[in-house]
């Protein structure tokens, strides 16, 4: 039986090789040009620019496909997503991942996952971009459970860590998200501050949110947003009032992997980890962390 699975299995793998093979032109020539992810984290930290991201779940959330996670599809939301990836707007740069035509650096299953997505619904999320328009890498906060070799992540989060760098930096994430929390992902950043939104449905709440963020804003200097597609709306809109601020994804989580050489997915205490089931079942107790707490500024509910 389980060598039957197998030969079934990659007779379906063979298929999505195959097909996208086939629409691999087409594709190619309505892809936009994305810069790689080091010329990303290199252009962020020296020109100190915002950043709003794309990845398949935003891309899903733009275009109203459903999505099992934290944010419910929201008309609004889809509209805002719309508006932003195509933007131009000084300090400010929009990434998308480095996936359309090549996926050499990735893992045969995420290639083949990525391959299956695009196969599906390319001609739905391409009229949506900008093919002129030049993009940065969404999948440079994505440095170490899909990548082949793995050998390299250390390098780039060594890199992702010198954006905050003796800064003062306010995050703004879900309640559950404990972003940097028991992990020295941001023992470098000067001062530190947090305001919790939601951990599901932050979008709601937007408003709520940032205004939170601009009360505080002027006792810092950058501000890291991680809130899923929540964070790639404030990050364009708080780089309208000059507020650099980050869509930083869950740099976290793939930190708390890396950690841990995981060769997959897995929860991580204390921590949502929206991609893994078992992950969103977090205590509902509060973390007994004094820094953690004393570092709360803000609980938007």
């Amino acid at each position: 039986m389980d060598k039957l699975m197998s030969i079934m299995r990659n007779i379906k793998h063979l298929k999505i090789n195959i097909i996208f093979l086939l629409l691999k032109k087409n594709i190619r020539l309505n892809s936009p040009q994305i810069i790689d992810d080091i010329a990303t984290i290199k252009k962020i930290k020296d020109e100190h620019l915002s950043v709003s991201r794309f990845g398949d779940g935003e891309l899903r959330w733009m275009t109203g496909i459903d999505n099992d996670s934290f944010q419910d599809n929201n008309s609004d939301l889809s509209a805002r997503l719309k508006e932003i990836i195509n933007s131009d707007v000084s300090g400010h740069i929009v990434c998308l991942p480095d996936v359309f035509t090549e996926q050499r650096k990735y893992t045969t299953f995420n290639s083949l996952a990525w391959k299956k997505l695009i196969i599906k619904n390319w001609k739905l999320w391409f009229p949506y971009i900008n093919k002129n328009k030049v993009f940065y890498d969404s999948n440079f906060t994505r440095p170490y459970i899909d990548r082949k070799h793995k050998e390299k992540s250390g390098e780039l989060f060594n890199q992702i860590k010198e954006i905050w760098l003796n800064k003062n930096i306010l995050i703004v994430e879900g309640q559950k998200t404990r972003f940097g929390v028991d992990n020295d992902l941001i023992s470098n950043a000067n001062k530190i501050g947090r305001i919790l939104g939601p951990a599901v449905n932050a979008f709601d709440s937007y408003s709520e949110i940032i205004e939170a963020v601009k009360k505080n804003a002027s006792d810092y200097d950058l501000i890291l947003l991680a809130l899923g597609p929540t964070a790639t709306v404030m990050a364009y809109d708080l780089s309208l009032f000059g507020i650099q601020a980050i869509d930083i994804g869950q740099v976290d989580i793939e930190y708390e992997w890396y950690l841990r050489g995981a060769t997959k997915r897995i929860p991580i205490k204390n921590k949502y980890v929206n991609e893994v089931k078992e992950g969103r079942k977090i205590d509902s107790k509060e973390l007994k962390n004094k820094t953690y707490q004393r570092e709360i500024l803000t609980i938007v509910s």
